[in-house]
């Protein structure tokens, strides 16, 4: 796979899965509402991902060893991951009741940070257990933090 595309690929899954989750299970914690969840979510998809894509832009043009046609692929193949792995969680929260919603999407988001993760860490001939479970811990850590987060926002200013 070429270099931009996986530039693109691994920094906007890993970002739509981890910052989706966190916003969606914070958002929820300090709530239930399916209408608010949809909302974050939403704005993930769109201002995040062209913050992300914009991040990767200047992080590529500052290495100077990039064409600007490289240096554009980056860039758009970041959004477009980071847009579409972020939309990718509104499915659930339209098909099921809100809690049974998050609860499928961190099962997807793990899902594809552990499919992630396994090419990965084949890839580069690493030890699968370890990169696989160092990236879930991370996923793990975030989804614990923002959910109490959300519950506290929600007893303090609610």
């Amino acid at each position: 796979m070429k270099h931009t595309i996986k530039t693109g690929l691994s920094f906007g899954l890993t970002s739509g899965i981890i910052t989706t989750l966190g916003l969606m299970v914070g958002l929820n914690a300090g709530t239930h509402s399916r209408l608010v969840v949809i909302g974050g979510v939403l704005t993930i998809a769109i201002a995040d991902a062209f913050s992300d894509a914009l991040g990767i832009h200047i992080s590529e043009e500052s290495e100077n060893t990039h064409s600007e046609y490289d240096i554009w692929e980056a860039t758009l193949s970041t959004f477009f991951f980071k847009f579409i792995v972020a939309l990718s969680f509104l499915v659930p929260v339209l098909m099921f009741e809100l809690q049974t919603a998050i609860i499928v999407s961190i099962i997807w988001g793990l899902l594809l940070l552990c499919i992630l993760s396994f090419a990965l860490a084949r890839e580069q001939n690493g030890s699968v257990g370890k990169v696989v479970g160092e990236h879930l811990i991370i996923a793990l850590v975030v989804i614990f933090i923002t959910h109490n987060v959300g519950e506290w926002i929600s007893k303090t200013f609610g």
